[in-house]
């Protein structure tokens, strides 16, 4: 007799207002199996298994846990079910340590006494921790591990739950390549011990390196699921976006002109007061894509950031045209041509408790088109031209230019930092993991946007983890180590073993 399936949900609605986030959907997930959930942003995949998790409640539908129906109403009784949740956004106390942070809220106590008894709980983690190859220091406090560590200890506070079903919603958008691999290899142990895994992502090639079986949601609707062993890669994006994706860039050879950006002898200390930019020195022309390609924590974030004016600089110059700006503020840098896609859309690119169009016009908001003579803004001209981004970027908003950004999706977020810096024009275009989180075909979209601000004449600085974009994008690539260039290639004279050991420091 064959067992039920770990999850089926049959029939399930859930609506917000303005957006039918699932219609009608259907999920069904086996015991000890990998099940991915693929879709394009705003697909309605984080609103499904957030229900499943306990955060929504379904408005219509059944769910049935080993075959059980069950009501989840909230996290608790989610935890009860054996089910487990690793968010894309964690939720880890930074100034707590990992084994603080894993046990709060069923903290093991010393007998009589009542107090927390850190021991114990240390050491249940370190078993924990060796039993799934995840090499946490229990000790180590929040706020000084990297973000692959953080998200073990996302992993370590369900299994010490006893979770059998695990939940992750873009695990690996904040990762390096490096860490993906790992975070899979996490995967095929966590599935070798009976776990189940559902998780979200937009990379293809990770689900056919680690699912067993994909469920695909389009506009909140159930697609199809498929066995991912007799499926492709083109087969499941055409399923994601209901179209054909061209994989491969299209672009005419590069027409590079006059230098944009110079960069000579930078110095930027990073967070840690360490040297993060080290005697950098850089060019890029107009009319060209240069990219930074490196392992992260070498440096090039805080080049970005040093170039727009988010991290001083100790020493050096950045010339933009000729003119030394390394000292002007933001504001100055934004009005003298430089635009910036951040790495971290929500510190940095957005302001989460404003509306989409309010989000668009931040770094316009001064101007005769939407400020009157008064300094009131003119929210009818400011929604029209909200109205026409989002047409034009295909942004998921359930109410339109009203809608607060907190409530969309990540890869919508992202939409909206990229098609205001965009828009704007800049002479000098900096973008700083502009994919992230993205499905295929606004991957597709946005790639096509960059070759077109390059063929307009634009200077644009490439900073990637993902080698393949840095490669297909790119003119010419620095590679960096260190917080050093070791090199300055042409992208169709090098292939991704000369980059790779570059990045490793070999000149």
């Amino acid at each position: 007799m064959l067992k039920p399936p770990a999850i089926q949900m049959i029939g399930v609605t859930k609506v917000f207002p303005g957006v039918v986030a699932n219609d009608k959907v259907n999920l069904e997930v086996f015991d000890g199996e990998i099940h991915a959930l693929l879709g394009e942003n705003g697909a309605g995949k984080s609103t499904l298994v957030s229900i499943l998790f306990g955060f929504y409640e379904k408005d219509e539908g059944v769910i049935k846990i080993r075959d059980k129906t069950v009501r989840i109403k909230g996290p608790n009784d989610a935890t009860a079910l054996g089910i487990g949740m690793v968010h894309q956004h964690f939720k880890l106390v930074p100034n707590f340590s990992v084994t603080e942070n894993i046990v709060l809220g069923l903290e093991p106590r010393i007998p009589f006494w009542g107090n927390l008894d850190l021991k114990a709980a240390e050491d249940r983690v370190a078993k924990l921790s060796a039993a799934y190859g995840l090499a946490v220091d229990p000790g180590a406090k929040i706020e000084t591990i990297t973000v692959a560590m953080q998200q073990r200890v996302e992993i370590l506070k369900i299994l010490y739950r006893n979770a059998d079903i695990l939940i992750f919603d873009e695990p690996t958008a904040v990762l390096t390549p490096q860490e993906i691999d790992e975070l899979l290899a996490i995967f095929y142990r966590l599935k070798a011990e009976g776990k189940t895994i559902v998780f979200i992502t937009h990379k293809l090639r990770e689900i056919k390196a680690a699912a067993d079986r994909c469920t695909v949601l389009r506009r909140g609707k159930h697609v199809g699921t498929v066995n991912v062993k007799d499926t492709d890669e083109q087969k499941l994006a055409e399923m994601m976006v209901g179209r054909k994706v061209i994989f491969s860039i299209d672009k005419k050879p590069s027409n590079s002109r006059e230098v944009i950006l110079k960069i000579e002898n930078l110095f930027v200390v990073g967070s840690k007061g360490t040297t993060a930019v080290n005697n950098l020195s850089l060019e890029v022309r107009s009319g060209e894509i240069v990219g930074v390609a490196g392992v992260d924590g070498n440096g090039q974030i805080e080049l970005a950031a040093a170039i727009s004016g988010l991290t001083p600089v100790k020493s050096g110059r950045i010339l933009l045209k000729g003119r030394d700006i390394s000292k002007d503020t933001i504001r100055q840098r934004n009005e003298s041509g430089v635009g910036f896609v951040p790495e971290d859309r929500q510190k940095y690119g957005l302001i989460l408790a404003f509306r989409l169009d309010e989000n668009l016009i931040l770094k316009s908001y001064r101007n005769d088109s939407y400020s009157s003579s008064l300094g009131f803004l003119r929210f009818p001209v400011i929604a029209k031209y909200a109205d026409t981004l989002i047409s034009e970027f295909d942004i998921r908003a359930g109410n339109g230019p009203a809608t607060y950004v907190s409530g969309m999706s990540g890869g919508n977020q992202q939409k909206v930092v990229i098609a205001r810096e965009i828009d704007l024009s800049p002479d000098l275009l900096i973008v700083s993991q502009p994919t992230r989180g993205l499905d295929v075909g606004a991957i597709e979209y946005i790639h096509r946007r960059i070759v077109e601000e390059r063929d307009k004449g634009r200077a644009v600085l490439l900073v990637s983890f993902e080698l393949d974009e840095i490669m297909a994008l790119c003119d010419r690539i620095a590679a960096i180590s260190k917080g050093q260039v070791i090199g300055v290639v042409s992208a169709e004279e090098v292939d991704e073993r000369r980059i790779g050991a570059m990045m490793a420091g070999l000149a």
